[in-house]
């Protein structure tokens, strides 16, 4: 069998898998608010500091207990 002439990507495409219409939709929504931390940037560094303070004061683990 003889073409008539070669078939091109788009052809071969077409043929797997079938004409499609270029359709593309497009949605828009609102951005989602973000919710803000109720605490602040200093607070936060001051209960992490806190928990670094009460760490030292609990004493190393024994050795049997890890």
């Amino acid at each position: 069998m003889e073409r008539l002439r070669p078939l091109t990507e788009t052809d071969c495409y077409t043929r797997l898998y079938g004409q499609r219409e270029p359709t593309v939709t497009i949605i828009s929504r609102e951005p989602r608010p973000q919710p803000w931390p109720s605490v602040t940037g200093e607070e936060l560094r001051d209960a992490f500091d806190d928990r670094l303070g009460a760490r030292d004061l609990i004493g190393p683990l024994d050795a049997e207990a890890a």
